[in-house]
């Protein structure tokens, strides 16, 4: 499950790319311990849908929030966020050892590494592991450089998952991409950006009739036509909804003629 901190708040599930939860807040507010109730009402609610799936929280550096992973953990979930890079972690990881290679370059020098690095703040729930991840490639993210004399850049990771491999961990997170796209799919296709009006109630209502119609839509593909779910919205519309027709009138009453080939027609038969 996946988290957007932004304004509103969304809450994906990766395996089905469909929205499970949504928050509007007002102004301009930030992600912090006043959200973590929502946090646990989307687990809720993927957990009464797959009661003995893994779930595992996956949010931005917004989720280093002792609160948060206290709730996650106490769900039985795990939590996988990015580390908030205070000085003490980033003097820890600047001195880190047991730096282990997992991908070397074509001449073979290494050029991704992984370690564990001891750390914890006081107010952590037990079991959290801080997993540094140091790379020569320009990647996704804020990076950071901390070794002079050496171009890698570092990114820590934190989580309670108790046994995956350090490489595995950040393999993981980088599946939370997919919520990116999904945002802007939202905006561009659905209108999920606009506000219709001043009254704080009704832009909240829109915004869950339009997340609602998305998922609605992604449902409809995924069990009649699957070959097209990889499709973005505006494409989807045009082959499934706005199909060119011709309404006919007469003394028996309208018939809606549409291509013999369109999915409408399929639908009207």
């Amino acid at each position: 499950m996946d988290f957007a901190p932004k304004n509103p708040i969304l809450a994906r599930i990766a395996e089905a790319d469909a929205i499970v939860g949504a928050k509007l807040r007002p102004g301009d507010t930030s992600f912090g311990e006043a959200d973590v109730p929502f946090v646990e009402e989307c687990v809720d609610r993927a957990r009464a849908a797959a009661p003995s799936a893994a779930i595992y929280v996956r949010i931005d550096g917004a989720g280093d929030c002792s609160a948060l992973m206290h709730a996650v953990a106490a769900k039985g979930c795990f939590f996988l966020t990015k580390a908030r890079m205070s000085p003490d972690l980033v003097g820890r990881v600047a001195y880190a050892t047991g730096w282990r290679t997992v991908d070397r370059d074509a001449d073979g020098r290494p050029r991704r590494q992984v370690t564990e690095v001891p750390f914890r703040r006081r107010d952590w729930p037990d079991g959290v592991r801080v997993i540094a991840v140091r790379t020569r490639d320009r990647e996704n993210g804020k990076q950071i450089y901390l070794w002079e004399g050496l171009d890698y850049t570092v990114q820590v990771f934190l989580t309670n998952e108790p046994v995956e491999a350090p490489e595995d961990v950040a393999a993981r997170y980088d599946l939370r991409a997919g919520i990116e796209p999904l945002i802007g799919e939202l905006k561009h296709g659905w209108g999920c950006g606009r506000v219709p009006s001043q009254c704080f109630n009704a832009n909240d209502a829109a915004m869950l009739l339009k997340l609602l119609t998305a998922n609605l839509m992604r449902r409809y593909v995924l069990e009649h036509v699957p070959h097209l779910a990889s499709w973005r919205t505006p494409w989807l519309r045009r082959v499934l909804i706005l199909v060119p027709g011709r309404l006919a009138r007469s003394g028996r009453g309208t018939t809606l003629h549409v291509p013999a080939c369109s999915q409408l027609a399929r639908w009207l038969n």
